[in-house]
């Protein structure tokens, strides 16, 4: 099973890969549909199947970005000796 580093649909350079090890393919079809989960591909497969107007695409990346904001704060790490 080989992954990238950056995936293609982020401006990687190189596509997604998983390879089929001792001809194993529910494995593999498993890892593949896991690593596609993890990029979001079938939530913007979902997102695409329909017009979007730019107010609601707007409104759209706005909370997107409030909920990574969120989820930033969330998972960093306090500071031992900060005393604010």
């Amino acid at each position: 099973m080989a992954g990238t580093a950056v995936p293609a649909a982020e401006g990687g350079d190189k596509p997604l890969q998983v390879t089929v090890q001792g001809n194993d393919m529910e494995k593999a079809m498993k890892t593949l549909k896991r690593k596609l989960l993890q990029e979001g591909f079938f939530r913007e497969l979902k997102r695409r199947n329909f017009y979007e107007k730019p107010s609601v695409k707007k409104k759209r990346k706005r909370l997107e970005a409030q909920r990574r904001r969120r989820k930033a704060l969330r998972l960093k790490k306090p500071d031992k000796f900060d005393r604010s």
